[in-house]
């Protein structure tokens, strides 16, 4: 990738940053004016903006810091140091002009990962469920097990919650649960499972009830078909400085309708009409941060989603927050084209 396909003018749209951000997945970009240095933008400044609601047509002017860290050419010796006391994973790097030269990624420059603070938060990861819509592999394994590339699904949200720490997992199981065992009992991991067995269907938090004696502490719940490429530590401490019974995180989805559509009059004579119109949402990805106390309002042995434990904390007052996250970095694979695309952006086959 070209230092230049970093580069945006302060008149860019917030929307099209986005979409910048998701092409070039560098979580930032140098907003300049003829090579010269005006702001940058994050993935960070993008979340604060859309949880106040602002609008994703305004100018990246309204959202960039105009106060950047950067350092310049002849001092880019101190990068690392700057980097590590800043808690930031990049960096511009600045000639006497002021004109960015390079820019400099801690992942990318230093053999050491990043300092990013340690989780050992539980995971409850949901994988009871038959996964009808992907038959028929799901008639011959559970969709847990269902590989993408030579890594079945459910190991790699694991791995991706080990690279941040956590390492005590619950997994809810009933569909076929003999073969997740076997298969996690079979292999050499460096974090432990427990099993929660459904005796019947449960729903999305009904058999978190199941484990209302176990779980102390904030945790995070999983669906098993899911994988989101972000800053878990962020979340938690995000979800935390808000002090959320529950944190959703979510994924800012684009959608274009496909068509023209009409607008009407009370009296259904047409008002106007609005050609293949845009409208961008926030969704529900299928991961959450919950505290503990949760458990105590999940009901005994009955059929319960966590969305009826979100919309009853709603209607009594309690904060339920969201974490928004770009929409490439929430992957599904609750559907074959949905598999398909998670494959595509893994770079597997």
């Amino acid at each position: 990738m070209r230092l230049q396909d970093l580069f945006i003018n302060e008149d860019l749209s917030i929307k099209d940053a986005i979409r910048k951000l998701d092409e070039t997945a560098k979580k930032i970009l140098l907003v300049t004016e003829d090579k010269n240095l005006k702001g940058i933008i994050t993935d960070g400044d993008i979340r604060r903006w859309i949880l106040k609601n602002g609008d994703l047509n305004q100018s990246v002017s309204l959202v960039m810091n105009t106060s950047p860290k950067f350092v310049y050419e002849k001092d880019v010796i101190h990068a690392k140091e700057i980097l590590k006391d800043k808690m930031i994973e990049a960096m511009p790097v600045l000639n006497d002009k002021k004109e960015v030269m390079d820019i400099i990624f801690w992942n990318e420059r230093f053999s050491t990962k990043f300092n990013q603070q340690t989780l050992e938060n539980p995971v409850v990861i949901m994988a009871g469920g038959k996964g009808t819509r992907l038959e028929p592999y799901t008639k011959i394994i559970p969709k847990p097990l269902i590989p993408i590339g030579d890594t079945p699904i459910v190991e790699r949200i694991i791995n991706r919650f080990n690279e941040y720490g956590c390492n005590e997992y619950y997994m809810t199981v009933n569909y076929k649960k003999n073969m997740i065992r076997a298969y996690f009992d079979d292999m050499e991991k460096i974090y432990s499972v427990d099993y929660v067995e459904e005796d019947k269907p449960l729903g999305t938090a009904g058999s978190l009830y199941l484990l209302k004696d176990q779980l102390n502490e904030t945790f995070f719940v999983s669906n098993c078909d899911i994988l989101i490429e972000g800053n878990y530590s962020d979340m938690m401490k995000y979800h935390k400085e808000n002090n959320n019974k529950i944190t959703l995180i979510s994924s800012l989805v684009h959608y274009t309708v496909p068509y023209g559509v009409i607008v009407i009059e009370e009296d259904g004579s047409v008002k106007e009409m609005k050609e293949k119109p845009e409208y961008d949402y926030l969704v529900n990805t299928g991961m959450y941060i919950l505290e503990p106390e949760c458990l105590n309002d999940v009901p005994e042995d009955t059929f319960f989603h966590i969305t009826d434990l979100i919309n009853k904390y709603i209607d009594e007052g309690d904060k339920v927050g969201v974490y928004p996250v770009s929409e490439s970095a929430w992957l599904d694979m609750g559907q074959f084209k949905e598999m398909e695309n998670m494959m595509e952006k893994l770079g597997v086959k």
